[in-house]
């Protein structure tokens, strides 16, 4: 099974095992590093707890031994996406309206391929950011992340 067709697979079976708690799916990965590694990154109101990602984690590892769609080994880690954590889903986009991000881009843009302003919203292929007092539309295509900014 492909990457994506993992991807695909998690992310409806964690929105059957989270439809009725306060928490959200943020994202799904299954890539290879060293091994391969299965990443499911979930939130709520006010954070997650460890009890929440073991519930979550115990609960799709049942479902994915009965379903067995992966042929070769995984480490399964179900965690909060941390303050890093990539803008991906409308839902990340207007949860985040009003404040700073940071859109990295595939090829350089004016010159920059890191563009930071505050999120004004994202609609019709495009990131909306106010920088400096004017708007900036982004073609969400030529983003290769869009994360929230963190200033230290």
């Amino acid at each position: 099974m492909a990457g994506n067709q993992v991807e695909r697979l998690v992310e409806k079976l964690v929105a059957e095992i989270i439809r009725d708690t306060q928490l959200e799916l943020i994202d799904v990965e299954y890539r290879k590093e060293r091994d391969w590694y299965l990443r499911v990154f979930i939130d709520k109101p006010g954070g997650i707890e460890i009890e929440d990602c073991q519930s979550v984690s115990e609960q799709l590892a049942d479902r994915l031994d009965k379903l067995d769609p992966l042929k070769e080994s995984y480490i399964l880690e179900v965690s909060s996406p941390g303050l890093d954590r990539p803008l991906k889903y409308e839902k990340d986009f207007v949860r985040h309206i009003g404040e700073q991000v940071e859109v990295h881009t595939f090829a350089p843009i004016d010159g920059q391929k890191m563009i930071v302003g505050t999120l004004l919203g994202a609609g019709d292929g495009d990131i909306k950011l106010e920088i400096k007092g004017a708007t900036v539309s982004i073609p969400r295509d030529k983003a290769s992340l869009i994360r929230l900014h963190i200033d230290f």
